[in-house]
């Protein structure tokens, strides 16, 4: 092998080394800052294949989807004096990898420090001016408006845009749920036995009325019979009467035979009386005819 074909093999390593180093690939996910000594000179925000100045430029890429930071738990007093434990997450940005480059360095990781403590700033602020019930109530979504626009002002020198903030859980402490929970019970102990009370008091209402009601059917009901008994006696005493007044005789006949029928009738009756008894006078003798 000559000198002329080392030197070409040298010249290709050289300019494929060169090339290597000044062209780079930028995603659909990425924002790149290219940095020369440091400084930044230029700003890509198109996906593709870029070139730059190889061993000297610097290229530095961020990424544009959106990202997530989950804070702690953190105690927060409320408006109404009450104490809450509120665990949150932001979900952001980086609008600006000129801004962000220079507040915090290429590292993303490094805004999430300063996004909790600029968080929970916020949500002292704006919970300690609502109540407990604000909170769970529907105003919370004016409250986590609130909360996330002073979030997204204090981070925009950052280069960092904030979608959103969100609560999501927010419990009282421990001995507070306690309280709560023993006083809850005791107003709903308090409100069964006001319950039953009242249904007792309209049991027994009921009871009297339905009571009284009846005691007034059943009075009425006595007055309509004994009427009605009176009346049908009085029918059978006009008619026994009209009876007897048309023939005497038939209609002693007819009362005496009825008695008989009464008496014998059952089986097994024993009668003790003297033989010339009036009562047995139709069983010695039959009756006389009557005239007609």
């Amino acid at each position: 092998m000559n000198r002329l074909s080392i030197a070409g093999i040298a010249l290709l390593v050289v300019v494929a080394v060169l090339l290597n180093g000044a062209l780079f690939t930028v995603g659909q996910t990425q924002r790149v800052l290219i940095a020369q000594f440091g400084q930044v000179v230029r700003a890509i925000e198109e996906p593709g294949l870029h070139i730059k100045v190889p061993f000297v430029q610097e290229v530095i890429s961020f990424d544009r989807r959106l990202l997530n930071v989950e804070l702690p738990g953190e105690e927060v007093i409320l408006g109404d004096q009450r104490r809450l434990i509120v665990d949150s997450f932001t979900v952001f940005r980086i609008a600006d990898p000129l801004k962000f480059y220079q507040a915090v360095g290429p590292m993303p990781e490094a805004i999430r420090g300063r996004l909790n403590s600029i968080v929970t700033s916020s949500l002292r602020r704006v919970l300690g001016k609502n109540s407990l019930l604000d909170v769970l109530s529907a105003d919370r979504e004016r409250i986590m408006a609130a909360i996330r626009q002073q979030v997204n002002d204090d981070m925009r020198n950052f280069g960092v845009a904030i979608e959103d903030v969100r609560i999501r859980r927010a419990d009282l402490p421990e001995e507070n749920t306690q309280a709560i929970l023993s006083r809850m019970q005791s107003e709903r102990q308090r409100i069964a036995t006001q319950t039953r009370g009242e249904g007792a008091e309209a049991a027994a209402r009921l009871k009297a009325d339905a009571e009284r009601e009846r005691t007034v059917i059943l009075a009425d009901a006595r007055a309509t019979s004994d009427k009605l008994r009176g009346e049908g006696e009085a029918e059978a005493t006009r008619i026994y009467a009209a009876a007897f007044n048309k023939d005497p005789q038939f209609f002693g006949i007819w009362r005496t035979l009825q008695s008989y029928r009464d008496v014998f009738d059952a089986g097994g009756a024993r009668l003790v009386l003297t033989p010339d008894n009036e009562f047995l006078h139709y069983l010695q003798a039959a009756p006389a005819p009557t005239s007609p």
